[in-house]
């Protein structure tokens, strides 16, 4: 089905997220690769006036995942269905989604690591034959109906690939891993942010807050936010870089991006447990996180930037953590 043309949105706090999500693959800086991927998919299916094959998307949080669901259907020009893992608890939730498809329809669901089982059989059918099957009754009177389904794209994303079935994934026509950001592409992205918000920022500003973005496009434009919101207070007219340190100051983020929680990871590793190697099970009870938060949330950029490795035996801070951690 057409969708309706993207009307762009006013500008105040309750949608800027909104506002700043790109509505173009032009737009949309970084992750190169996978952009020039998914012309080719979505160039092709277009030209043979079918609907894409099932894509996944995984990476880290906050890498654009979701917008790139919403520029697969723009670019499609057709409509997006949004749903979660966790908001698919029975069948019959999963059956009031896939029914009410239309022809060629993107469905996205994010966190796709937390759908169930019985979600995940349900699926499969719906994934590869297009065929919904419904099981009436219980017991020796059970039957099963199948209902036919409009071609559709199914979009997954997950921030833990690792935690799919297998027969899940493999029914993906193409799987793509979001890395994070280059800085010249947050700084890049910073830019349009600002100038959509009617910011003015100058270039060593630009550069503090991407050096703390943690290579995120979300932080990013967190940052950007809480900036802006400093300077207004401080009646700032241009943001310059004395401001967004003071700004970072305010928020309890260093240099690097690392917030408070950030350095008591590795100040419990560093002090408690003589740097390490020390079980993630352990780790979790002492900082009082659940495994998948550490795993998901603090680790992966903690190791992008040399400050944690990942051994058998456990969890190590390098030199690096500690000198950073030994700075006033």
């Amino acid at each position: 089905m057409k969708k309706t043309p993207i009307q762009p949105p006013k500008i105040d706090d309750s949608n800027v997220d909104l506002l700043l999500r790109p509505r173009v693959f032009e737009d949309y800086v970084g992750q190169e690769t996978i952009k020039r991927a998914l012309a080719v998919i979505l160039g092709a299916a277009k030209q043979r006036n079918e609907a894409p094959d099932h894509l996944l998307f995984y990476g880290p949080a906050g890498l654009g995942k979701t917008t790139l669901a919403h520029l697969v259907a723009n670019e499609l020009d057709v409509e997006i269905r949004e749903t979660s893992g966790p908001a698919l608890e029975k069948a019959g939730d999963l059956a009031a989604v896939l029914t009410n498809l239309e022809p060629h329809d993107v469905l996205f669901i994010d966190e796709a690591h937390r759908l169930n089982k019985m979600i995940e059989e349900i699926l499969y059918p719906a994934m590869e034959s297009r065929k919904l099957n419904i099981i009436l009754g219980k017991g020796p009177a059970a039957r099963t109906i199948s209902l036919d389904l409009p071609p559709f794209t199914l979009i997954a994303a997950t921030t833990r690939a690792n935690l799919l079935s297998n027969p899940l994934r493999s029914r993906f026509g193409a799987s793509f891993r979001l890395d994070y950001y280059f800085l010249k592409d947050i700084e890049s992205i910073l830019k349009r942010s600002a100038k959509i918000l009617n910011i003015a920022i100058e270039d060593p500003a630009v550069a503090s807050l991407a050096a703390a973005s943690r290579f995120t496009p979300r932080i990013a434009n967190r940052l950007l936010k809480r900036s802006r919101d400093f300077a207004e207070m401080n009646q700032v007219s241009v943001i310059k870089e004395e401001t967004v340190d003071k700004a970072l100051q305010l928020l309890d983020i260093d240099e690097f991006g690392l917030e408070y929680i950030d350095r008591k990871f590795l100040g419990l590793i560093a002090n408690q447990f003589g740097g390490g190697p020390v079980g993630l099970n352990t780790l979790s009870a002492a900082l009082g996180e659940e495994r998948g938060v550490i795993e998901e949330v603090y680790e992966p950029y903690l190791m992008k930037i040399g400050f944690l490795k990942r051994t058998s035996s456990g969890r190590v801070i390098t030199e690096a953590a500690k000198e950073h951690l030994a700075k006033p």
